[in-house]
């Protein structure tokens, strides 16, 4: 599960996440939701122990990622927004290399990465360089490598970004497939994307949670009346205007 408690962090005088709460447990996709410069970046940076709180405390799986950093790094999978793939590799080698980083066992290694490819629908491409394959697919193989060492907790930073519709509608079931097992964290800038593939959903807006809870409980924690617009709703938990984060 993914455990966030008071979190916060200063960048000077500048505090792009004041107070942050809240958690997601196994079996669950949670997404995470605000205007850009809201503070989601931060929040997955210090979730993927990229960086520490400056207050609070944040645990994967039960680590603490800052005192037990290792620990949660090893329960945790991670897509970034800019996929770190090597494009001259091919899906089944870029796989099996990201399985070596990760320490699955080498007995284990080849059956691992053949259980990922067809879990993430990439069978027929398997074995062709990733530099070929299309922005869905090259997301298909990105999602490959954070959950190739089976880990806890998954972490998805904008995992829709650029797709197309019918690639959209793709991953979102492949996420919906992860979450089963996992605890899934995706951020997103978009709430009609959100609502239609998690659970429930973190609104956060200035660095601050504005709302936790299913579409039907922001949209009451908005003010407003069931069935409203997704946009109506977003616009009301955190006005309008992008900002920028620290």
């Amino acid at each position: 599960m993914i455990e966030v408690e008071n979190v916060s962090k200063r960048y000077g005088d500048a505090e792009a996440v004041r107070d942050v709460s809240f958690r997601v447990d196994t079996g669950e996709v949670v997404g995470f939701v605000g205007p850009n410069g809201a503070g989601k970046t931060t929040t997955m940076k210090v979730l993927a122990c990229l960086m520490p709180p400056t207050a609070g405390i944040a645990r994967i799986a039960g680590f603490d990622t800052v005192d037990h950093s290792a620990d949660a790094r090893r329960r945790l999978g991670y897509l970034p927004e800019s996929v770190p793939l090597y494009t001259d590799m091919t899906v089944r080698q870029y796989l099996s290399y990201m399985a070596a980083l990760r320490d699955v066992p080498k007995a284990r290694r080849a059956e691992r990465v053949s259980e990922v490819i067809a879990a993430v629908g990439t069978e027929e491409y398997a074995d062709r360089r990733i530099g070929t394959l299309s922005k869905g697919f090259r997301q298909r193989v990105g999602i490959g490598q954070a959950v190739i060492h089976e880990p806890a907790v998954v972490i998805l930073d904008e995992p829709t970004s650029g797709l197309d519709p019918a690639q959209r509608i793709e991953m979102r079931s492949l996420i919906t497939n992860i979450g089963r097992e996992h605890a899934v964290l995706l951020s997103s800038h978009i709430l009609s994307e959100v609502a239609l593939g998690c659970d429930r959903i973190v609104v956060i807006d200035r660095g601050r949670v504005v709302a936790d809870g299913t579409l039907p409980e922001i949209t009451a924690a908005a003010g407003l009346a069931e069935g409203s617009s997704t946009e109506s709703v977003f616009l009301a938990l955190t006005g309008t205007g992008e900002r920028a984060e620290p």
